[in-house]
């Protein structure tokens, strides 16, 4: 299975970006982590299939939106009210079923390739 992150870049505070995510066959989990310099991976959000459950870290609650458009095979993370602190390297993820927490790395067995997103004050 691959996974291909695309949408990042350069955008100034308070603005908006939509990440992508293309995967080359459908999965249980997808979700999205995020790693800023000299940080270790975070979590960012999941969403289950077909549920369409979604689940967010506290700090980006109400400002970044999940989904998945299963016909193809696509994750999505729309970024509004972007802060600095939001300065990332975004990876995608994704898994089948399982009984570890889909907030933590270990539960996804494959990963995108990270898209960076700067945020600038």
């Amino acid at each position: 299975v691959q996974l291909q992150a695309s949408g990042g870049g350069l955008v100034q505070a308070g603005g908006s970006l939509t990440l992508s995510c293309a995967a080359s066959a459908r999965m249980y989990v997808m979700g999205w982590f995020r790693q800023a310099p000299g940080k270790q991976r975070e979590f960012v959000s999941y969403i289950i299939w077909p549920s369409g459950d979604p689940y967010y870290t506290d700090s980006v609650k109400g400002r970044f939106t999940i989904s998945r458009n299963n016909a193809k095979n696509t994750l999505y993370l729309q970024m509004n009210s972007l802060k600095p602190e939001d300065t990332a390297v975004y990876y995608c993820a994704g898994g089948g079923y399982s009984r570890t927490a889909y907030y933590t790395p270990l539960a996804y067995n494959y990963w995108g390739q990270g898209t960076l997103v700067t945020v600038s004050s």
